[in-house]
Formats: C-alpha cells, structure tokens, sequence
C-alpha cells in the first residue's frame, strides 16, 4: 500500500465528526478534543479501504510531548469497543460487581479510570470492524467489450471485499500504515508513542513492537499486552502438547477456589496461596508426570490426580477418566453441576444457568462472550452516534464472525506444521530498542487465554539481564476482561499511570 495526499479520482471520502468534551475526575477536569472519522488506506494510489477510529486528544498545548497511545481489540474480528468502553476511554460501561452483567438497557458513567489523564488515545477498527469498510472501486469503462464480456456479479460465495486484509501480515500492515497516517495528519511524530491491544490484539502488539520499528519508522516507548494469546500452540490442547494442558490449571484452580470448591492450599481463602501451589503443581509436577507415559506407577498416577482434583475442585473419578488432562469446556460445566450452573470460558468467576442440564454435553451459549454483546453494542453506538455525532448507515461490527473464520494465519502456506506465534517478534522488538517498556497482564479467571502461559513464555524468553527490567508482568482479579471488576480496574489504572511515568521519563 502506497499513501497518498490527494483523494484518488471518483473517491469520496466519509465525513466523520470532531467534537468537544469535558472529563470530570471529581478533583480535576480535562477538557479534550474527539476526532471519529474514516482514515483510507491505498494500493497503487488508488483508496482500497477506510479505516474507521475515535481519537481523543486533550487540549494542552503540550500536544507534541504528551504521550499517545493506539488502542486495538482481537478477535481477530474484533472492533475496538471493549477497550474503548469498557475501560480506557472517557465514558464506560457500568458493570455489576465484580464485572457481573446488568439488566437493560445499559448504563453509561463517566471513566474516572480512563487513561485519559496521561495519554492521548486512539481507538482502532481494524477492516471489517466497527465501521471499517474496503471501498468499492468505480466500474473502469473498458473492463468490457464484445472480446471481454462484463465480469459477473458477486455471488453468495464470494469473498468479500475486506478479505484481503484478513491474514496477519496484510493486517499488521494495514495498522502500521494508518499510524503512520495519522502522526502525520496531527503532527504528533515527536509524542511518545504507546500501543495497547486485548487477546489478539495482544498478539498484534508483540508482532508490532519489532514491525512498526522495523518497517514503519515508529519509535515506541511502551507496549501494553492485554489478556494477549501469544503462542497459539497453548491454546490447543493435544494428547501431545503438554504444556497447553499444564498452563490451564491455575487459572481452573482460581476459578475453583472463587467458588469454594477447593481443598485449600494454605488458610481457607487465602486465594494467591492456592494459585501459587497450582503453578508449582503444573510445571514441576504434571509436565514431567506427562511426559512419562504409560510408565509412571500406579500409585504415583493415583497421587498426582488426587492432587489434581484438590486443586481444581473436580472429583477424582472424573480427574482419572480423563487422565489428567481438563478442557476448559469440560470443567466449565462440570464444577458446578450439582447445581446446574455453568461458568464463562472467559471469566470463570461468572455463572449462568445451565439451559439443558440433562444432556450429555453442553449446548448452550457462553455467559461471558455472548452475554456481553448487548451490552456494549448499545453503548458504542450510542456513544458513536448520539454523543460524538457519527452520522452513518452503517451497521457497526462488534465482532464478525465471518472474519474470524475466514482469518489466514498463515496466508503463503509456509507453516504447514505448527503455530504461529509472536514471542520471538516481542523479544527482537525490545532488543531493537533497549528502552521500549512491556505490561503484559491477564485476568485469574479466565480459561481462554490463561495468564500463566504468558508467566511461562516470559521465563522461556532469555531476555539479556539489561533489558528484562523493561518487561512488567502483573495479573488482577476478573477473566478476559478483568477491568470490568471495579477493584481490579482502579489498581490497574494506577498501576499503568505509573508504567508510563516510568516509560516516558528521561
């Protein structure tokens, strides 16, 4: 993709909207500027696509000095919305405690925790997200002739127009491209400069902290890693992926212990004791007992799974009939099946009834990733439309589906065999730059992205002792989107507030 200054012939750009705000914090208020428009993105001079962001930009004359910071979701398919309403930006989604979900309609508060007082930022909708659209090229008058018949139109089958940026390379390129639009457009190439992503989006972060460097010219002082799914070799369980199983197990025994259905590893209650006897069980303990096979002695096998089922609040039978190994799904329903209620993959702390609890396995819906939708579609288009003035026909894409199903992870076929992954785009990227500061951080509870994979890829990474310092890894009580607990989402505001004073200072 090549930028341009001028509008291509025969393309009209979407008008977007810049309005005016105030942010009261109680002690302060912070007045600001909000930009949500549609930023295009060209190939051979010519407009493929419009990127779709809201901007906020608080009014300090300061502007080229204060930090910024570029805000996407995953999915992949994901717009940028969670983030945006539902912890860094200056109006949120208010939650029931400890991140349970109200009834309707939803109710929106200011943000006392928005990182608004200490970075500008800019919320992305990657294409095919939001309101991010590819642009439909005008008909070229000689694309027919009687020796070249007119092109049929498009069928139920084919593709659609964004596919093209739906493979990690072409989408990694499509984020690096509107940066460096937009710290042109604004002047803002001499800001410190942040990126933060959620889930996939934390993968894109690790891929973007050696890219936009590399190939973008973006120098960045902090990286910010969200609930990020790293190595997706973790993610997929086999009877010959060890570790995949193995990192699962604190997070299942969190959830257990939440739900007291735990022997407890220390006093009762005494939550980080029971997650940290479950980490030494899973890495010292399990992996090795794994790794043995159809050797290990029996009364050693029936030791481990009684351990196991202590941890993890299962019965022993059920430890034994599946060998140890947990899948998320299974322990999701089974925990609480006596009283016939099942947990969120992404937050385990949440339960939901189970709507058919006589059937063998679960059919119903997910209370955390399904549940949520209500909430922020109406808060994102409410806040897009009624308070920012975003005028569109548009429907807005929270998640689509068709994207995330038709990703290409690896677009050229030249992984056959295993994953992708992006821990090794992490370390170059904070070896290209020894001052670029990482936050990688996750929710105990959630089962889908566990956050002791990331413990363990950190331990793995071999960072020169120069540069590990720069790394912070902290987690908070809550799932995939822990900031919906209020305690967890007030510490974490801090706890980054004081990440970028450390990033940014001389």
């Amino acid at each position: 993709m090549t930028d341009v200054s001028a509008p291509a012939a025969g393309y009209t750009p979407r008008i977007g909207s810049t309005t005016e705000h105030t942010l009261n914090l109680g002690d302060r208020s912070i007045a600001y500027t909000a930009i949500a428009g549609w930023y295009p993105l060209f190939k051979r001079d010519q407009p493929i696509a419009e990127m779709f962001a809201v901007a906020y930009l608080a009014n300090d004359t300061t502007a080229p000095q204060r930090p910024i910071t570029f805000v996407f979701n995953g999915g992949p398919g994901a717009a940028s919305a969670y983030l945006h309403m539902g912890a860094l930006g200056p109006q949120r989604i208010v939650f029931g405690p400890n991140g349970t979900l109200p009834k309707p309609p939803v109710q929106l508060a200011e943000n006392l925790e928005s990182w608004l007082p200490f970075t500008d930022l800019v919320f992305i909708d990657p294409i095919g997200t939001g309101f991010s659209r590819s642009i439909s090229q005008p008909q070229n008058n000689h694309e027919s002739s009687p020796d070249k018949p007119a092109k049929e139109p498009p069928s139920e089958e084919t593709p659609p127009k964004e596919a093209e940026f739906w493979e990690v390379e072409q989408d990694l390129k499509a984020l690096g491209e509107f940066m460096q639009r937009f710290l042109s457009k604004y002047n803002r190439w001499l800001s410190p400069v942040f990126i933060a992503g959620e889930s996939y989006g934390g993968f894109r972060v690790a891929k973007l902290a050696r890219q936009l460097q590399q190939d973008f010219g973006i120098g960045l002082n902090g990286a910010i890693l969200i609930s990020p799914a790293l190595e997706f070799s973790y993610l997929h369980q086999t009877d010959y992926n060890l570790s995949a199983w193995a990192l699962l197990v604190p997070s299942l025994a969190a959830a257990a212990a939440y739900h007291d259905r735990v022997q407890w590893a220390g006093a009762p209650g005494d939550l980080m004791a029971h997650i940290t006897a479950a980490e030494h069980f899973a890495r010292r303990t399990l992996i090795p007992f794994w790794a043995l096979g159809d050797t290990v002695d029996p009364a050693e096998r029936q030791a481990v799974y009684d351990q196991l089922a202590g941890l993890i609040g299962l019965p022993t039978a059920l430890i034994e009939r599946h060998a140890g190994r947990i899948q998320l799904y299974i322990f999701a329903r089974e925990l609480l099946r006596d009283r016939q209620r099942i947990l969120g993959i992404y937050d385990a702390s949440l339960t939901a009834i189970d709507p058919f609890p006589d059937r063998l396995t679960y059919q119903g819906t997910d209370p955390t990733l399904d549940g949520i939708d209500r909430l922020f579609n109406s808060a994102i288009n409410n806040h897009l439309r009624a308070t920012l003035g975003v005028a569109t026909d548009l429907s807005y894409h929270l998640l689509n589906f068709e994207t995330f199903k038709a990703w290409k992870f690896d677009a050229k076929g030249e992984l056959k065999q295993g994953f992708i992954g992006a821990v090794d785009d992490l370390r170059v990227g904070m070896t290209l730059n020894p001052y670029l500061k990482v936050y990688i951080t996750h929710g105990f509870y959630d089962l889908v992205t566990p956050y002791f994979a990331s413990n363990h890829l950190v331990d793995l990474m071999r960072l020169d002792p120069e540069i590990r310092p720069n790394l912070t890894l902290k987690h908070y009580s809550g799932g995939h989107m822990f900031y919906a607990w209020e305690t967890s989402r007030t510490q974490w505001v801090q706890d980054v507030a004081g990440f970028y004073h450390h990033a940014i200072a001389p």
